[in-house]
């Protein structure tokens, strides 16, 4: 969820989103190459940009976050 959110809040590139979601570069691209194969973010010319299904996920992601913790639970 880290960094779906890193890219609608602050913009898609590579710096940005390493430092909002602390991952290494390594691993963040990997979960980068995952999130554009479902199809959830896509790659231009300013970095990475959420799909409008990669955004509906994060909204879906975020409602899931609140019910849990309105039964005492973090996620």
């Amino acid at each position: 969820m880290d960094i779906l959110e890193a890219i609608s809040l602050h913009g898609g590139k590579i710096s940005t989103i390493l430092t909002y979601a602390n991952l290494s570069h390594d691993r963040c691209v990997k979960y980068l190459e995952e999130l554009l194969e479902k199809g959830l973010v896509e790659e231009g010319a300013d970095g990475y940009a959420l799909t409008e299904r990669g955004y509906k996920f994060l909204q879906e992601l975020k409602r899931a976050e609140r019910l849990a913790e309105a039964f005492g639970f973090r996620l």
